[in-house]
C-alpha cells in the first residue's frame, strides 16, 4: 500500500477553478447528543481514551426515524434561507454520502423531490472525501457557466455502519449534514488551487466488506458482523497525516501562497491527533484549525460542509479570505482546495 499511495501522490494533478462564489451555506446535526459518557455506560468504553485517542467528547445520532435524506434536506434548506435563494432557482444538486438512503433511488433524487426542485440530482461516492469530490463537480459546472445555482450536499447517518462491539471505531463516528450554494463568481473567487486523489490500492484499511454486490447481505455475512464497518485504524491515521499535509502543500505550492496568507485551516474533522500532525508540519497556528469534532466525531461526507458552515456563521470569512480545505478517508480519496471567499 505504501508504494501505491506514495505513487499516487506524486502523481496527483493539481489545478485551478476560479470564477465561481459560494452563495451561502447551512448544516444540521441531529439533536440526540450522545457523550463519552454515555458509550461508557451503555458499552462500557472508555471516556479518557476516546479523549486522549481522537479529541471527541460527544457525538450526533439520528433518531431511529431519520435517514441521510432527512438530514440533508434540513441542512439545503438553511443553506437556500442564507444565500436567500428559493428551491426553484437551483438548477443542480450534487450529494456526497456513503450512508445512502437506498442503493437505488439515489439521495439526492430524494431529496430533490422533498425540496420541490427542478434540476438534475445524482449522488457522489468518495467516503469522507465526498463533499469535497462533490464540490469540485458541481463548480465545474458553474465554471462552464450550465449551472448557476449548483447546491452541494455531504451528509452521512454512520450510526446504522458502525459496529457497537468495537470500541475502537464506534466512538469516532457521529451523524450530521452539511451544504453549500455555489454560483458565478467575481474572477478571483474559487478554487485557487485543488487536487484530489485516489488509491484504491488501499481500500481494504477501511471499508465495509458486506451488502454490496461482491458480499450481498446473508445471514452468515450479518452473523460475522461483515455489514460494519472496518478500519485498520493504525494504517488509515498514517495515511490521513501524509496526504493531508503532503496535498496540502502541494496546493499551496501551485497557488503560490504561503500558510501566513491563509485565513483558515478546515480539515475533515477524523481525529485531532491527525489535525494536529497535520497543521503542526505545515506551520498552522493550531488557533487557525477549525474543529468541531469534539462536539460531532467524524461526520464522513457531512464533516467539512457541516465544519465551513459553522465558520461562516462563527469567525466568518470576509471577501478575498482563504481557506485550505480538504476532506479523506475510504477508497483511499482525498481531495484539498484553497478557496478565495
Amino acid at each position: 500500500m505504501s508504494q501505491s499511495t506514495s505513487r499516487t501522490l506524486t502523481d496527483a494533478r493539481t489545478w485551478s477553478l476560479q470564477g465561481v462564489a459560494v452563495l451561502g451555506t447551512g448544516s444540521y446535526a441531529p439533536s440526540l447528543v450522545v457523550t463519552n459518557h454515555d458509550l461508557a455506560r451503555t458499552h462500557g468504553f472508555d471516556h479518557d481514551w476516546i479523549v486522549n485517542r481522537t479529541g471527541i467528547y460527544e457525538r450526533r445520532f439520528a433518531a431511529p426515524d431519520q435517514a441521510t435524506s432527512d438530514l440533508c434536506v434540513i441542512a439545503a434548506q438553511r443553506c437556500l434561507e442564507a444565500a436567500g435563494v428559493a428551491p426553484s432557482e437551483v438548477d443542480l444538486l450534487v450529494l456526497g454520502t456513503f450512508t445512502p438512503d437506498f442503493s437505488f433511488p439515489s439521495t439526492a433524487c430524494i431529496v430533490q423531490d422533498r425540496m420541490k426542485l427542478v434540476c438534475p440530482a445524482f449522488d457522489l461516492q468518495a467516503a469522507c472525501a465526498g463533499f469535497v469530490y462533490a464540490l469540485a463537480t458541481a463548480a465545474q459546472f458553474v465554471a462552464a457557466g450550465t449551472s448557476k445555482r449548483a447546491l452541494v450536499i455531504g451528509g452521512d447517518t454512520n450510526s446504522r455502519i458502525i459496529n457497537p462491539n468495537d470500541p475502537r471505531s464506534f466512538p469516532l463516528f457521529g451523524d450530521g449534514a452539511g451544504a453549500v450554494l455555489l454560483g458565478p463568481g467575481d474572477p478571483d473567487q474559487g478554487m485557487l488551487a485543488c487536487q484530489l486523489g485516489s488509491d484504491g490500492a488501499g481500500g481494504p484499511l477501511l471499508d465495509r466488506p458486506a451488502c454490496g454486490s461482491r458480499n450481498p447481505p446473508t445471514p452468515e455475512e450479518l452473523a460475522a458482523g461483515r455489514h460494519y464497518l472496518h478500519m485498520d485504524g493504525r494504517a488509515v491515521f498514517k495515511w490521513a497525516v501524509r496526504v493531508l499535509t503532503d496535498s496540502a502543500l502541494d496546493v499551496l505550492k501551485h497557488a503560490q501562497v504561503n500558510v501566513d496568507q491563509v485565513a483558515w485551516f478546515v480539515p475533515h474533522q477524523a481525529n485531532v491527533r491527525i489535525l494536529n500532525s497535520a497543521s503542526d508540519v505545515l506551520g498552522f497556528p493550531r488557533e487557525k484549525v477549525f474543529k468541531n469534532l469534539d462536539r460531532y466525531g467524524n461526520t464522513s461526507a457531512g464533516s467539512v460542509a457541516l465544519a465551513w458552515d459553522e465558520l461562516v456563521r462563527g469567525p466568518g470569512l470576509q471577501r478575498g479570505d482563504l481557506a485550505l480545505i480538504s476532506g479523506f478517508g475510504a477508497g483511499l480519496n482525498w481531495g484539498t482546495f484553497l478557496w478565495r471567499w
